[in-house]
Order: structure tokens, then C-alpha cells, then sequence
């Protein structure tokens, strides 16, 4: 069995049919994502399920009920022609100083922005978060998240699958491992296609996602 990442905080599963692939997990595990909630201003939804411990995965795609934005859609969901597994994140207690500290490793994890959305009983969840163009384009490295004093998305009681295994395959490995040291945690890595799947347990036994 594959060692769960050091600090994973959460999976971004996305897609361009959020409706679709929330049925589609349902049918699979036996477990219903709750909803999460609205980006507004950036054209798409969530639905959560926990992982366990303090770590979740997202489905997100796009929200019907917004106007579509200016600029392109969180993790290009548009682009999308099928759900797949993008990119995931590592919790941060203190950001500004792991991202100085990647950055004198030699890794630039990007910027640091505000983000927040309100759950469906109308608490406000407000966090921070990295991103750039200086993340590494595989999604196999991932972003970093603080929640500072706002409740984790995991205190709200989700529906759970726990995770046995999180995996990535890449032509060059050996790339990717030492970024992954710069932030202090590891993935299971092998020589293939860019890729990155994730093995839940179920009441219907374990279940794959890529």
C-alpha cells in the first residue's frame, strides 16, 4: 500500500459535468459528495467528501446558476473533455514562510491569494492559498493552502471513503521528487504518462478515480 502524502490537506477531482460525476461517484462507492459550495466571481461549484483525518476530496466544475466569467475557469475545467484527478494540496499552517522556504530550495510555488466561499448553511469558509504561473504545469506538485482561523471543510461532518493510496505516474520522475522535497512531503512516483489517481475504500470496496 502506497504511503498517504505528508500534510495532504486535499484531491481536486474536476470536471466539465459536476452533476454527472457526483451521480458517477455515488454509483461507484456508494457515498454521496455533499455539496460545498459557490466560487463566486470564477464560474464553478464543489462537492466534498472526507478522506479522513483533516483531508477531503473536491469535485469541482462549473455552476449553471453563474454567469460564465472573464477569465478561464479554476483548473481549466472548460478544457476538460472527462472528470480527471488534477492536482491535489498540502496543508500550511504558516504559508508566507513555506513558500520563502520552498523558494531557497529552488522550487516557486507562486503567489499567494485570498480565497472563500460560503457552505450551504451560510457559513463563510475563507482561506489562502498559492497559485501561479510558476507552479509546476503537471499538477503533480501541489499548492499550498491555509485555512488560518476558518473552519476546515472536513469539521462540517462530510460523507466519508478513506483514502488507501494516492499515485502519479511521469516520464520524468526524477523532475519531480526533488519539488516535492522542497515542500516537505512526497508522492508515489512512476515512469509513464503524466497522470494522477487516487484508491478510496467503500461500502462497495476500493474504488480507483484517474
Amino acid at each position: 500500500m502506497n504511503a498517504i502524502p505528508a500534510r495532504l490537506d486535499h484531491l481536486v477531482l474536476a470536471t466539465p459535468d459536476l452533476a454527472a460525476t457526483v451521480a458517477d461517484f455515488t454509483r461507484r462507492t456508494g457515498v454521496t459528495p455533499a455539496p460545498g459550495g459557490v466560487h463566486v466571481g470564477l464560474g464553478t461549484r464543489n462537492h466534498l467528501v472526507a478522506l479522513g483525518g483533516t483531508s477531503y476530496l473536491e469535485i469541482i466544475g462549473p455552476d449553471p446558476e453563474q454567469p460564465r466569467p472573464r477569465g478561464p475557469r479554476p483548473f481549466d475545467v472548460d478544457t476538460l473533455a472527462a472528470a480527471r484527478t488534477v492536482t491535489w494540496a498540502i496543508a500550511s499552517p504558516d504559508l508566507d514562510a513555506a513558500v520563502a522556504r520552498a523558494r531557497s530550495r529552488g522550487y516557486d510555488p507562486g503567489d499567494v491569494r485570498p480565497m472563500s466561499r460560503r457552505r450551504p448553511d451560510g457559513t463563510l469558509l475563507r482561506w489562502r492559498l498559492t497559485d501561479g504561473d510558476t507552479q509546476h504545469p503537471s499538477g503533480l506538485v501541489p499548492f499550498l493552502i491555509d485555512w488560518g482561523t476558518s473552519p476546515h471543510p472536513t469539521a462540517s461532518g462530510l460523507p466519508g471513503t478513506p483514502l488507501l493510496s494516492l499515485t502519479a505516474t511521469t516520464p520524468a520522475p526524477d523532475e519531480i521528487r526533488p519539488l516535492l522535497a522542497a515542500l516537505d512531503t512526497g508522492l508515489h512516483l512512476a515512469a509513464g504518462p503524466v497522470g494522477l489517481s487516487f484508491t478510496v475504500d467503500t461500502p462497495r470496496g476500493p474504488v480507483t478515480f484517474g
